[in-house]
């Protein structure tokens, strides 16, 4: 028997945003890629996080692919907007703007490169919950933000602000994931921000993933999910395992580089990456495509 569906469902693909040739917003790629997930088993979309290159499109791209997105989902699914940043203030201003476009709640990264204390971090959540009414999805992952945020503070905010409602954990701490599972107050939900640890943390109690392989393979990455939900274990690990060498080598290099070629090699080009970032080699793209074979993506 299924456990009872979080709000946001439980296998939610953080969208890649789709390029014109020189570069520019696609979207109309855009609207036909929110499309493609939601009919492929997608429960909620996050539009504009890393894998969506959040650091290179700008606010006013940001709203502009935030209203797009909402327009083509039609309710069908919730939209969850990153709005988070490294100053405070501005995240208020900015998830101001965003509310006003119909999108259902906010994703809201850890401060990067200012490394505040576990106290700042509180009180910088803290003033983003009191500024809106809409749920808030909270982002721990250490390797980008280079600090992590404490069992703690997750379990503050969970208890001290009504609208944070779930984290994305992507620190890799099973002992810190377990902490706020068993803490957190009933309603408060955690997902995996790694695909390959979805299984495992879906085990102990997580309500899904916030996936970066649901971009390609909405539908396979979704099996695993509702198996896990079900209890049936034996089916989801071995969807996993099917599915694994694909999750993992998508992180060859810098995320989303090789999502966006995996769409390409699927047949659903969403253009290139904006420097910083730069195109596949051949030599990855060939790994790449032979990974896909072999988990039976081409």
């Amino acid at each position: 028997m299924e456990s009872s569906r979080p709000r946001f469902g439980r296998m939610i693909p953080a969208m890649v945003t789709p390029f014109t040739p020189d570069l520019e917003l696609d979207l109309p790629r855009a609207e036909q890629l929110a499309c493609r997930l939601v009919e492929g088993g997608a429960d909620a979309l996050v539009v504009n996080g890393t894998t969506g290159e959040s650091p290179t499109v700008f606010y006013s791209q940001k709203l502009q692919l935030f209203e797009c997105v909402v327009k083509a989902v039609a309710g069908r699914v919730p939209v969850i907007a990153n709005v988070g940043d490294n100053c405070t203030a501005d995240t208020v201003s900015f998830a101001s703007d965003a509310s006003k476009l119909g999108v259902d709640a906010f994703m809201c990264v850890v401060p990067y490169y200012n490394k505040p204390p576990q106290e700042g971090l509180y009180l910088h959540f803290k003033t983003i919950a009191d500024s809106t009414e809409l749920p808030i999805i909270l982002y721990n992952i250490p390797g980008r933000c280079s600090i992590n945020m404490s069992a703690d503070t997750t379990l503050r905010l969970a208890y001290d602000c009504a609208n944070v409602v779930a984290v994305k954990e992507a620190s890799g701490d099973m002992e810190q994931v377990e902490r706020i599972l068993s803490e957190a107050p009933d309603d408060f939900v955690v997902y995996s921000g790694d695909d390959s640890a979805t299984y495992d943390m879906m085990r102990m109690g997580a309500a899904g993933v916030i996936s970066t392989i649901g971009n390609v393979l909405p539908a396979r990455m979704r099996e695993i999910t509702d198996a896990c939900a079900k209890g049936e274990w034996e089916r989801a690990a071995a969807c996993n395992e099917r599915l694994l060498p694909l999750m993992e080598g998508l992180f060859e290099t810098s995320n989303p580089i090789l999502v966006k070629k995996a769409l390409e090699l699927v047949g659903f080009p969403v253009g290139g990456v904006r420097l910083p970032l730069v195109e596949a080699t051949h030599t990855q793209t060939k790994r790449l495509e032979e990974t896909m074979r072999q988990v039976g993506a081409l």
